[in-house]
């Protein structure tokens, strides 16, 4: 299909973690038709983590000129509305084509808030490509023709095409006609690609073209000058609205009131900006450092030359010289390998050994080849290099991967620079409250309008639109968001004293809600640190003696010394041993020693340089060793996905290359030889794992084939096969003393705790009861899933851990053990034209293989069938089950992607889940998310970034410059800070209900007010104003939120939603009260003897009965505006639109201490904050107010009237106005304590109208009430393979759940 040129042509920028770019398919073009803007997506970009779609758009210069006239007549409101939302800007100034076509391009996000974003293509002249001029095509300059450089290139104008979205820049690639992420390499590079095409460099030519294309290798933060601060900061739509109001407020007389509102608003901004300005600073220097570096490049000619790291690009060779570096860029490590703290990214300040990309494979891209271990290759910007190792006599290079923005580093200050917006109910809902105040405002203005009309006075039409106005501007108050973010503010400072800090403070209030908090194991819930505590050596297909290293035994020569002296990755560096806590332990335990970096012995066998050694100990320690040290040939670093790492090794003197290889005791023998694994090696691991160690397993092999001698290419698959098992390796890891009564404190609290894991399944189930993550009268059922293998399908099964825990026998365990493929087994099949459901054959099972957990109506009939219906089915809540599901990663994935109908079920009472990968984390956050949970991820480690974004709150525990990537960083390093956070975020979410309520009613109050004010054509005075608005309310907002959060946590959450009818009824009855109070004020003084239109302003005039005569005030009068009326006769009549009556005096008095009373009740205390006594500040600001206003009641000083603009009145009416404000307090009191915050008045009105949550995990857990075969204890259920006849008659595996229409919506 070709693209037409009035096709309009619209696409998805891909900007993922993979770097790759969606190809813009043919067939999501669609024709435009001029009647309407087609908004159908096509290409994509991933910002971060949101997807924008992109829309190709023309300038027409017909309706730029219109909108130009629009902005002069509109006195630049027009623009305004342009700027606040570009999408309207370039729909009315251009006209959609094709992206190849547009000049500009309009982006939007995929996700709920839909957020658009304009974009000026950029041209790039042909003199500043600096290309020869002798040549017509850049094909000699550019080596690789295929490379995204030379098919941005636009022939032969020699032009390139960008546009650059959050610091990044895209480039139009011709032949694909889409955009391409600029300033990194293709992943579509295979390794031999890599190696073939930029190991030996770039031409000069080629690197200044690259660098004109994808700019300077630099990750700058510009400081924004003050003024542009400033300028985006007032063109804020609240301070345009309060812009607005204060040209109202001037137009009226209200001089005094604005000025000091100018004040504060200024003094707000200052701040702002301030605060603004010196984050920018901070994360500009924090940056800065990495712009100016000096590297070593190699050229195309083999020259190696020193130049400005800003310089780099894509695709340049560095040379690593072993000098201490940090890295200004991505790199892939292409011969040598190198030693890196990864702490600026991972918060792991643990060494990480990276080696060299293979140069093998031609066809696969060099990522997949690598598989979930691709990293291991790069090196990344930010990163230090502490120790280099060369390949024989070769220099250490990696090549030019990402540069600026596109690094790792540069993806982390971005997220910073744009934070993912919170989907939060507490912010979608403010809108719409503020939409039914604007509601309530219209009426107003409504009411307004008929009044000046009914009362027949002729005035004139602006003067009408000001009053009208000014209800508006009551009835929607300003200040309203300057208001809520105060409370946030003050969180934040709380938090930062106890040594919890964020960087993204939307989310205080969210956590406010958290109802689930992952745990990783270790270094979270136990200690960092493992004391190394036994070995037990395997020989002879069974279990040695145990070799306990507490009794002060040492190891004798051989494999097991061997592999404890060799198998790690750690390093010494000013003779400190640096590495993994576990490494250092079980190094420490052979007594052997690590030479340093500098004093490293070059040891030369067969012309390769070991760098690496391991001596032995000194004389005498342990007796005879006969061998002067081991040196590392080559190293598989330990991965998380692959669990587990390997060395090749030789002895100093010996040719023999050894193999060592340590990791999880399950995998390592999957590369073992089945006659070297004893028989009872599933029960001793058992055994000691659910005594809550922590268990290595241990192999070697001789290697075969490979010589020391020249480059030898290791190949995994070779090196880790057929080995021989040495036995287990058992390490003590010991609980943090804050873990058990943090744990109980959150499940007194009804907040779920999971634990996530890459350790061992029964260690993580050990710890978990220990603990207190699961209690120890619940029971743990174990969750087993496997993937399809060839024609077999995929299958999950049920068995309880104390039925495998009561067997003693090692045959018995290790066949429940294995129950799953031994059972008869179950299909989980789709019948057309037949409801979902499963069909179980049912076995007998032992007593001794239940245990004490049994499924209801369990018996022993063989071979009976069930129907169960899998969509209705789910567990029992937590609290009730009396049971919890565990699981590893690989049944995780297994489930995730074959029984999905399950998951919910599963994960709802799922509290172990063990073996994780770092994205299998993330991904079980997501789900649990899914479900509706408010998910909290508390980790210490590298393995734990991914899960840290993703969660609502992420809590680093590492006091490293990674955790700028997680939104909450704690210094303290355990999980105390887990409740803490919870607390102020209950506290912060509290303070926004009680702040949102208070300014709604300050609102209302003073809406009523000056509508039974206008009903007399009258208004409140200027300094009247400024008392209830400055004196009162903003000192109410700025102190009420100063309450800290309670002690301790309630069983329950505060609510989130606005629109909740609690929140609502609140509003509703205190607005109806305040009516009453106002009404029945107003009408009464108007009854009373001493009533007069025209009051005197002292008591002795009063008491005389003598009123001031009131002649006809000038037109400049501050008291007393006089409107001209219609004629009647010949004579003229005034109106008398005083302040000083006898209704503005009782109405001021009514609302300004009504504005104290409701700040009082609206001040919530226990169970989310503390009492309003502890306050201090917000309790001496209350008192003062209502002293204050109180003094004015009573007082009666003729200069305080003249200032406010209040009339005398009896003392009677001042004690009938006294005891109306009592009635109230109680009044409002009694409805906040009796019915607003009476939960069981609420729970009990939920059980009345059975409502229900509408929360998923909610729903889930109500369908298993009605369940009772729920868990299939000791069942099987698996999916039917369906044959599927393609041309080459092959059979191709189905999984009945998708081809259901309920999963492919």
């Amino acid at each position: 299909m070709e693209r037409s040129k009035d096709t309009y042509q619209h696409g998805i920028l891909n900007q993922g973690d993979e770097n790759e770019m969606a190809p813009a398919s043919p067939s999501n073009a669609k024709s435009h038709t001029f009647s309407g803007i087609d908004k159908t997506p096509g290409c994509k970009f991933v910002l971060l983590e949101c997807e924008m779609e992109t829309f190709g758009y023309k300038a027409q210069s017909i309706r730029r000129m219109v909108c130009v006239f629009g902005y002069i007549i509109s006195c630049g409101f027009l623009w305004l509305i342009f700027y606040w939302k570009p999408e309207w800007h370039v729909w009315a100034h251009c006209i959609p084509c094709s992206l190849q076509e547009a000049d500009t391009i309009l982006l939007k996000t995929t996700d709920e808030f839909e957020q658009y974003c304009r974009k000026n293509v950029i041209w790039i002249q042909p003199q500043n490509l600096n290309i020869s001029k002798t040549t017509t095509t850049v094909t000699p300059v550019i080596a690789d023709s295929k490379s995204i450089i030379s098919k941005s290139i636009q022939k032969p104008d020699l032009k390139v095409k960008m546009i650059r979205v959050q610091k990044i820049s895209y480039v139009w690639d011709q032949e694909e006609q889409k955009f391409e992420r600029a300033g990194v390499l293709e992943d579509s590079l295979s390794c031999y690609d890599i190696h073939s095409k930029f190991a030996y460099g770039l031409t000069t030519e080629e690197q200044n073209i690259r660098r004109s294309i994808c700019g300077l290798n630099k990750i700058e933060v510009d400081v924004v000058p003050i003024w542009k601060l400033l300028l985006k900061e007032v063109l804020n739509p609240f301070y345009a609205f309060e812009a607005c109001s204060l040209a109202l407020w001037f137009a009226v007389g209200f001089i005094e009131y604005s000025i000091a509102v100018i004040i504060m608003t200024l003094i707000s901004i200052i701040f702002t900006v301030h605060d603004l300005r010196k984050n920018g600073a901070q994360l500009h220097n924090l940056v800065e450092s990495n712009n100016s570096v000096k590297v070593t490049v190699r050229h195309k000619n083999g020259e190696c030359k020193e130049i400005e790291s800003q310089c780099l690009v894509p695709g340049d060779v560095l040379v690593l010289t072993g000098k201490k570096l940090f890295l200004p860029c991505d790199t892939i490590l292409i011969t040598g390998g190198c030693i890196v703290n990864e702490s600026m990214l991972t918060g792991e300040s643990v060494p990480v050994c990276k080696i060299p990309l293979p140069h093998l494979d031609r066809t696969l891209p060099w990522k997949e080849h690598s598989g979930e271990d691709f990293k291991r290759h790069i090196l990344f910007c930010g990163t230090e290099v502490i120790q280099t190792k060369s390949a024989g006599h070769g220099h250490v290079k990696a090549v030019v991967l990402r540069t600026g923005f596109n690094t790792a580093k540069g993806d982390m200050v971005r997220s910073i620079l744009y934070p993912k917006p919170m989907n939060f109910k507490l912010y979608r809902d403010a809108f719409r409250f503020l939409m039914i105040l604007a509601t309530v405002a219209v009426i107003g203005t409504i009411y307004t309008v008929a009044v000046f009309v009914m009362n027949g006075i002729q005035f004139d039409s602006s003067d009408v639109v000001i009053k009208a106005l000014i209800i508006i501007t009551t009835a929607v108050p300003p200040a309203l968001s300057a208001a809520l973010s105060t409370g946030i503010m003050y969180a934040q400072r709380r938090l930062k004293t106890q040594g919890i800090f964020c960087i993204s403070p939307q989310r205080i209030n969210v956590c406010g809600r958290l109802n689930l908090i992952c745990f990783d194991k270790t270094g979270t819930l136990t200690e960092d640190g493992l004391d190394l505590w036994g070995l037990l050596p395997a020989s002879e297909k069974s279990f040695q003696k145990i070799l306990n290293f507490t009794s002060g035994n040492t190891l004798p020569w051989g494999p097991l010394l061997g592999a404890m002296s060799s198998c790690h990755s750690l390093v010494n560096i000013d003779g400190t041993l640096q590495g993994d806590p576990l490494d250092v332990k079980m190094f420490e335990g052979t007594h052997w020693y690590l030479e340093g970096i500098a004093s490293a012995r070059n040891w030369r066998v067969a012309g390769r340089e070991e760098h690496i050694l391991h001596g032995p100990p000194p004389a005498g320690l342990l007796g005879e060793v006969p061998v002067e040290g081991i040196a590392i040939v080559h190293q598989f670093p330990f991965s998380s996905s692959l669990q587990r790492m390997s060395v090749v090794t030789h002895a100093i003197g010996d040719d023999k290359l050894v193999v060592y290889m340590k990791g999880a005791p399950e995998m390592v023998t999957t590369f073992c030889k089945s006659e070297s694994v004893p028989k009872g090696f599933t029960s001793e691991l058992q055994f000691y794992t659910t005594k809550g160690f922590r268990v290595i397993g241990l192999a070697y092999k001789t290697l075969e084939g490979y010589k020391i001698s020249g480059e030898s290419n290791f190949l995994r698959e070779d090196v880790e096969s057929n080995l021989e098992f040495l036995g287990l390796l058992i390490l003590e890891n010991r609980l943090k003393p804050e873990t058990k009564p943090v744990l109980q404190e959150l499940s007194s609290a009804n907040i779920r705790t999971v634990m996530i894991t890459g350790d061992n399944l029964q260690t993580a189930i050990t710890v978990a009861k220990t603990s207190g993550l699961v209690p120890e009268n619940s029971k743990v059922i174990l969750v087993d899933a496997d993937e399809p293998d060839g024609l077999n399908p995929a299958k999950i099964s049920w068995h309880p851990v104390e039925g495998h825990e009561e067997c003693s026998d090692d045959d018995k365990t290790k066949k429940i053990l294995l129950n799953q493929n031994n059972a008869t087994e179950g299909i989980l099949t789709s019948l057309e034209g037949q409801q979902e459901g499963v069909i179980m054959e049912r076995t007998a099972f032992t007593t001794a293989q239940v245990g004490e957990v049994k499924s209801p109506n369990l018996t022993t009939q063989e071979n009976q069938t069930l129907n169960i219906e899998i969509e209705r089915r789910t567990i029992e809540e937590e609290a009730k089950g009396g049971y919890h599901f565990a699981m590893s990663g690989k049944s995780y994935q297994a489930i995730l992607q074959h029984f999905p109908c399950l998951l919910p079920k599963l994960m709802v009472n799922g509290a172990i889940f063990a073996r994780m990968s770092p994205g299998q984390k993330s991904s079980l956050v997501e789900e649990f998310q899914k479900l509706d949970y408010y998910v909290c991820m508390c980790g210490d480690g590298a393995n734990d970034c991914g899960a840290l974004k993703v969660a609502h709150a992420g809590i680093s525990l590492s006091e490293q410059e990674a955790s700028v990537a997680s939104p909450f960083t704690s210094r303290t390093p355990n999980i105390r800070c887990v409740p803490q956070l919870i607390k102020e975020g209950r506290a912060a979410l509290v303070t926004s209900f009680c702040v949102f309520k208070y300014m709604t009613l300050y609102a209302m109050i003073q809406f009523i007010c000056l509508l039974l004010l206008y009903w007399q054509i009258n208004i409140l005075s200027n300094y009247q104003l400024l008392v209830q608005d400055v004196a009162v309310t903003i000192l109410v907002c700025l102190t009420m939120s100063l309450n800290h959060a309670y002690p301790k946590l309630a069983p329950y959450r505060p609510p989130a939603q606005l629109m909740s009818p609690p929140l609502l009824l609140s509003v509703v009855l205190h607005s109806v009260l305040t009516l009453a109070i106002q009404v029945y004020g107003f009408l009464l003084v108007q009854q009373q003897s001493w009533y007069s239109t025209y009051p005197p302003r002292n008591t002795a005039a009063l008491e005389t009965n003598l009123c001031f005569t009131l002649e006809k005030p000038s037109v400049s009068s501050n008291t007393c505006e006089l409107e001209q009326l219609k004629e009647k006769t010949n004579n003229i009549q005034y109106v008398h639109i005083c302040h000083e009556s006898y209704e503005t005096t009782t109405l001021w008095y009514l609302t300004t201490i009504h504005c104290i009373i409701v700040a009082f009740v609206f001040s919530k205390g226990k169970p989310f904050r503390q009492p309003i006594y502890t306050n201090y500040i917000f309790t001496f600001v209350l008192v003062a107010q209502l002293g204050v206003s109180i003094f004015l009641l009573f007082a009666d000083i003729e200069n305080i009237y003249n200032v406010m603009e209040l009339v005398c009145t009896s003392t009677s009416w001042r004690i009938t106005i006294f005891i109306m404000l009592i009635i109230t307090v109680i009044l409002s009191i009694l409805a906040e304590e009796l019915i607003i915050e009476n939960r069981k008045l609420w729970l009990l009105l939920k059980k009345c109208f059975k409502y229900k949550s509408k929360s998923q995990y909610r729903k889930t857990i109500r369908l298993v009430e009605a369940d009772t075969n729920w868990p299939p204890i000791n069942r099987t259920y698996r999916t039917k393979p369906v044959s599927r006849h393609t041309n080459e008659k092959t059979e191709v595996y189905i999984n009945p759940t998708f081809e259901n229409e309920e999963f492919l919506k």
